[in-house]
């Protein structure tokens, strides 16, 4: 039963038939799909939309360190070269003129679609934030002050909503500062709670680009700095290389059945054993 399930998995795969199933990304290059610079990539994510809400405005729900260091930043963008990234609810909104792959092209277009970190419309109660980033110094700042729908332990938020909101930043950045689009790898170090409510900064930017991976660091602290609240490490794919998720079973020394894509995705892994097991099971009378 195993095995079979196995093999209908892989041949669902192949004829693209799993809605959720991987796929290893073509080429792809923001720049070159406007045809410009970082400068016109940032230019482009950050035109003003009239006729859409930006959440990264201030409202009556921000604390009071949120409103100052929010101020603070923007007189940043006045001389210093710092830019306030507008939030839309979704980044169909933010990349509406970039030519994606074919395999991310979405046929219909959903208007009830929100990016998970704006996934309520009342203020206050989940995620408030916003991000600033610096172009030349590849590096953005977001302030972050959850609400009571993230809880975790009480009065505290939960460390996924932390997590999902490091993951906003980083891949926000490093899709401005260096053409990255998917999030590869992150590693998150919990160190202290985050009070509801309060206000927590993070901290991020490109530490080095190596073997077609960003590589970015964040660390989320509180305004004065003398609480971290995590410190994480992140990598970003450049260029992924075409390749369509065709599963191919190899096994390996320690006797265990991989199911992975041309390009190395491991789709699943089974023990030997365990389906050797199962076949003597299947064979013996009840």
């Amino acid at each position: 039963m195993m095995r079979r399930g196995l093999q209908v998995a892989a041949r669902l795969s192949h004829h693209g038939a799993l809605p959720g199933g991987p796929y290893i990304l073509p080429t792809f290059s923001p720049a070159s799909a406007f045809g410009s610079s970082m400068d016109s990539m940032v230019s482009r994510f950050c035109q003003e939309k009239t006729d859409l809400k930006n959440y990264a405005l201030p409202n009556a729900s921000w604390c009071p360190d949120m409103l100052n260091l929010y101020h603070k930043f923007l007189e940043k963008t006045k001389a210093d070269g710092w830019i306030r990234l507008p939030s839309f609810k979704s980044n169909r909104n933010h990349i509406q003129e970039l030519k994606l792959p074919l395999v991310l092209t979405v046929s219909s277009d959903k208007s009830d679609c929100h990016i998970f970190t704006r996934c309520t419309e009342t203020e206050g109660q989940s995620y408030e934030y916003v991000i600033f980033f610096h172009p030349s110094k590849k590096k953005s700042v977001c302030l972050f002050q959850p609400g009571p729908y993230l809880e975790g332990p009480p009065g505290f938020a939960h460390g996924g909503s932390l997590a999902a909101m490091i993951d906003e930043t980083v891949s926000k950045t490093a899709y401005l500062a260096g053409e990255g689009l998917f999030t590869l790898n992150l590693n998150i170090r919990f160190k202290n709670l985050i009070r509801m409510g309060s206000l927590a900064v993070l901290n991020v930017g490109v530490e080095k680009v190596e073997d077609q991976k960003l590589y970015i660091p964040c660390v989320a602290q509180s305004t004065d700095q003398q609480t971290i609240y995590t410190k994480a490490s992140g990598r970003e794919r450049l260029s992924p290389r075409p390749c369509p998720a065709t599963p191919t079973p190899r096994t390996n020394r320690k006797g265990m059945l991989r199911i992975q894509s041309q390009a190395g995705v491991q789709l699943f892994r089974v023990g030997l054993d365990t389906c050797r097991r199962h076949r003597q099971s299947e064979g013996k009378p009840n």
